[in-house]
């Protein structure tokens, strides 16, 4: 009976961690896109030619690979930060409970 009762509060817990990790995802896809369009976009407007496609390539400035590295790291971290807050937020509207490891609200 007790184990019985063990394994549906875990086919519980795991079902809700299985939604909050597919919510994040469907938060992370497009914010990443929108991230690197932004990013794009900035670094042409910003320097007059397009960001390098591979900043690890020999043939890459150091200054245009740090400039680049630098950028998108914090704009990369930004979104990350945009998509698990508005999922959070989402998860908790939906299941009226934060999601699994953010039980606290914080300081």
């Amino acid at each position: 009976m007790v184990a019985a009762r063990r394994g549906a509060l875990v086919a519980k817990k795991n079902k809700g961690s299985l939604f909050w990790k597919v919510l994040g995802l469907a938060f992370a896809i497009p914010a990443g896109i929108a991230v690197r369009k932004v990013m794009e976009k900035a670094w042409l407007s910003a320097r007059g030619d397009a960001p390098p496609k591979n900043p690890a390539a020999p043939g890459t400035d150091w200054r245009e690979a740090l400039g680049w590295a630098a950028a998108s790291g914090v704009a990369i971290a930004f979104g990350r930060l945009l998509a698990a807050r508005g999922a959070a937020a989402t998860y908790k509207k939906l299941t009226g409970k934060l999601p699994p490891g953010l039980e606290t609200e914080g300081p």
